[in-house]
């Protein structure tokens, strides 16, 4: 029976004071990197994938980093108060915290924005992780800008205006999802489809055809702006934007096993 992860905690001062980041970190043996997992807009370490990806790392003993980002799950923090800039530095502090020398991050939907923004702080660290893969499930970069800004509606543009967020009808739950008008500034600032992007390592994104929330035209631009990188692109036809099927999950986890085994064992 594989072994049960502890929930533990770590801090972060977004500049109001500490809070703390909700993690469980899945200890592993051998010289293989260890997973990462990065939730999506409003989503937690306890999804079905994130699940699934610790019982694939609990058999193959292999170490599992999962963690909430601030006003998400069991992190402490209002979810309104959320960027992408504060988010990216929660998923630097549980990787800082968990110390593993070499990773390959799993990013799901936004989590595969703050995937690629990882990438890039991290190679600014001396002495940081090295990334050596990453998978990215339905990846929405830049979706506050290239996914709802141009379709907002007047009224939106008025809630946004007037009382700083908006709301709109949620398929995955009965809250309605919050888009807040600090979200969009800066998701500005936070761009990655602005030029060319070197990643270093490895990427694979998994991506349905039926995705209502982020077409597949998006993972193909994202794919022009990974020239350096070795991209392997997989189209699920009936795939929807969760890939959380049976099938879509054998799918994830075998590319998570090639990911590992091209990494080697350093």
């Amino acid at each position: 029976m594989q072994q049960d992860v502890a929930l533990t905690y770590t801090e972060i001062d977004h500049g109001e004071g500490p809070l703390r980041i909700a993690m469980r970190l899945r200890p592993g043996s051998g010289d293989k990197p260890a997973l990462v997992w990065f939730s999506g807009y409003g989503s937690d370490m306890l999804g079905t994938k994130a699940e699934a990806l610790d019982a694939y790392a609990g058999a193959e003993a292999l170490a599992m980093v999962r963690f909430d980002y601030t006003g998400h799950g069991e992190s402490e923090g209002a979810f309104k108060d959320g960027t992408i800039s504060r988010w990216l530095a929660d998923a630097l502090k549980a990787i800082e915290q968990a110390a593993h020398g070499r990773i390959i991050i799993i990013g799901s939907s936004m989590g595969g924005w703050l995937a690629l923004r990882a990438v890039q702080e991290l190679k600014k660290r001396a002495g940081g992780p090295k990334v050596e893969g990453l998978l990215l499930l339905a990846p929405a970069p830049d979706f506050t800008s290239e996914l709802i800004e141009p379709d907002l509606k007047d009224a939106e543009c008025k809630a946004l205006a007037e009382q700083g967020y908006f709301e709109e009808v949620s398929p995955y739950g009965p809250e309605p999802t919050v888009y807040t008008a600090k979200l969009l500034d800066d998701g500005r600032r936070n761009r990655v489809l602005n030029g060319i992007i070197e990643t270093g390592c490895p990427v694979h994104i998994i991506q349905g055809k039926k995705d209502a929330d982020v077409p597949y035209a998006h993972a193909l631009k994202l794919m022009s702006h990974l020239p350096a990188d070795d991209v392997l692109l997989t189209l699920v036809q009936d795939g929807d934007h969760r890939l959380s099927r049976p099938e879509d999950i054998e799918r994830m986890l075998k590319a998570v096993g090639d990911l590992v085994a091209s990494a080697g064992a350093g």
